[in-house]
């Protein structure tokens, strides 16, 4: 991500000022000169220190020509902070300012707008997009939209955001995009005890910015609390040994002397309110943090073409699961997560752990032999319920991912290994331990299939992936009397591939796939004749031999897709509902 991090700080003298900036160098690294090591040029240095002095109509040239200590973190001479990601060859630098001018121009303005304009009423400006508190969120769409090249008064963004601490977002395409947040330091010299600051981050990505809005403000505050918790220890110190509230207020107080006292107050650095002695190579450190992980938490897809059946099944899924655990979250009582999300983090560590395991679907069918892994195989795609029992979880993890491969991923409800049993509707894989038994409804029940893997003791060799069959044996039972050669045709075809040593397993994982994406546009065609449009038994037929799932294999083909119906999308199945109700009404209107 091509971002940047900086602390700004408001000045009672010379207005917003830049105090520290962070900034990503990506290779191939620039020149020995512009390296962390190296000093900004003293003519440069010239003009930042000058910046924001014209804000002051009545400057006189001596104080243009002073710098005040809390204007400045690192000196001119201070070679700056450097890190580098030996992953990515990525160097996070960090000075007063950034080494391009066409980056301290843009942090400037950034700083000015996030200390002064942004959080103000009485200034009129362009804004692209502003972004606050979540309960204004359809407020703020309404006048991003509306109001997107206009110029609006601020009042409006004062009245979103009530306050002047907390975050705000805005920018534009040539100044770049910011996300703001701004914060107080408690100060006991200064004017209502506190002092202002703010922390931006600057891009030119303006959705990758507000993508990591909740991402960035955690973070972001964790380092302002941390900062404001030291400054408040130190403050009421100084309040303990001076209260200032009383000086001040036995002080006599004149025009002539006010300026004198503005200009004395206005002196204390950030190190000196917070009393840290590495401040700014803490603040390296958080800043470079968060540009590396801000950088990789979000990546980019290229997508080409329309998204599969199985991308939005996987997207609302992994909604479903994030709105869950926030409900888990937020109810009282500290009640446990789900047994779904148990049951997945068990998975996950079967996964992780050492142990013979399954490979691939070819290599699932060398162990088992042909015919019992066409027969896993078509209980698989006809949707009955394929259980593995066995005292190795890895193992039948193993088996199981492979397996799913076969299916949509709507398809697919799996309990990784259980103790007990679990009925079909709720998964049609099941893993159990060895001492479950199984009831005899289903042992009878031809809509199921049952593998015992169980060791074999004679076995003295180690055990490796290699060496599965010398380890294990592997029983099969099932009730189903319907032969399993003939169909559906999709296996058939699998079965051709598998065959063919000729064929990498990525080859074969390619044909599968394209096998997958075949039968699902059967599938869909299938669905909007038969339950969409309500066609009779007749017609269902004919598009069946125009879809060419008739002939040898016919009845397994018709379970094949019937069973792949039901783990249509729910964008589609809403999309299609959605089209065909307007389709309806055009011819009226």
């Amino acid at each position: 991500m091509n971002a940047l991090v900086a602390l700004c700080h408001f000045c009672e003298l010379h207005g917003p000022r830049t105090l520290f900036c962070t900034e990503a160098l990506h290779p191939p690294s620039p020149s020995p000169s512009s390296q962390a090591g190296a000093t900004v040029p003293g003519d440069r240095d010239v003009d930042r220190d000058g910046e924001g002095l014209t804000m002051r109509a009545n400057s006189s040239a001596t104080q243009r020509g002073e710098m005040c200590e809390g204007c400045r973190s690192l000196p001119a001479s201070h070679p700056g902070f450097m890190s580098i990601d030996d992953e990515t060859g990525i160097r996070f630098v960090s000075h007063q300012h950034p080494r391009e001018p066409q980056l301290f121009s843009v942090v400037r303005q950034a700083c000015v707008r996030s200390l002064s304009c942004e959080v103000t009423g009485d200034v009129c400006l362009p804004v692209y997009v502003c972004v606050s508190h979540t309960s204004h969120a359809p407020l703020l769409q309404t006048l991003t939209s509306e109001c997107r090249h206009a110029r609006v008064l601020m009042h409006f963004v004062h009245k979103v955001c009530p306050g002047r601490e907390g975050p705000i977002f805005f920018g534009d395409e040539q100044h770049g995009f910011v996300f703001s947040h701004t914060f107080f330091i408690k100060d006991s010299l200064a004017r209502g005890f506190q002092r202002w600051y703010s922390i931006v981050m600057v891009a030119m990505d303006r959705i990758y910015l507000i993508n990591s809005w909740p991402f960035l403000l955690r973070h972001l505050q964790l380092t302002i609390q941390s900062l404001q918790s030291t400054a408040l220890k130190v403050f009421d110190c100084e309040q303990g040994v001076c209260p200032q509230r009383a000086v001040r207020m036995n002080s006599v107080f004149s025009p002539a002397v006010f300026p004198h006292q503005r200009s004395g107050n206005a002196a204390r650095s950030l190190t000196s309110l917070t009393q840290h002695p590495n401040l700014w190579a803490s603040l390296h450190s958080s800043f470079s943090w968060l540009l590396k992980a801000c950088g990789s938490r979000l990546t980019e897809k290229l997508l080409e073409g329309a998204p599969t059946e199985d991308t939005l099944v996987l997207i609302e899924r992994q909604t479903e699961q994030e709105e869950e655990m926030s409900c888990w979250e937020g109810a009282e009582g500290g009640i446990s997560k789900p047994q779904g999300h148990q049951l997945d983090s068990e998975a996950a560590h079967d996964e992780e752990s050492p142990g013979p395991r399954f490979r691939s679907l070819r290599h699932l069918r060398q162990v088992l032999g042909a015919a019992e892994f066409r027969q896993v195989a078509w209980h698989v795609l006809m949707g009955n319920q394929v259980i593995w029992r066995g005292d190795d979880p890895g193992l039948i993890q193993s088996a199981f991912a492979v397996l799913k491969t076969l299916l949509p991923v709507g398809c697919v409800r799996s309990v990784p290994y259980s103790a007990h049993y679990e009925e079909a509707y709720k998964c049609n894989f099941l893993g159990l331990s060895p001492d479950v038994a199984i009831p005899a409804h289903v042992i009878s029940s031809e809509f199921s299939v049952l593998v015992d893997v169980s060791s074999d003791a004679g076995c003295q060799s180690p055990p490796t992936e290699d060496n599965i069959c010398s380890l294990y044996q592997f029983n099969m039972s099932s009730a189903n009397t319907q032969p399993t050669d003939r169909g559906p045709t999709l296996l058939n075809k699998l079965e051709v591939a598998l065959s063919n040593e000729n064929l990498s397993v990525d080859v074969v994982s390619h044909c599968l796939l394209c096998l997958k994406e075949e039968w699902m546009n059967k599938v869909k065609v299938l669905f909007k004749f038969s339950k969409v449009d309500g066609r009779g038994r007749e017609d269902t037929q004919k598009v069946l031999a125009l879809l060419g799932t008739t002939g040898p294999g016919e009845e397994d083909n018709v379970r094949l897709l019937k069973f792949w119906m039901t783990g249509l999308s729910k964008t589609y199945k809403s999309h299609l509902m959605s089209a065909v109700r307007g389709g309806e009404r055009s011819p009226s209107q």
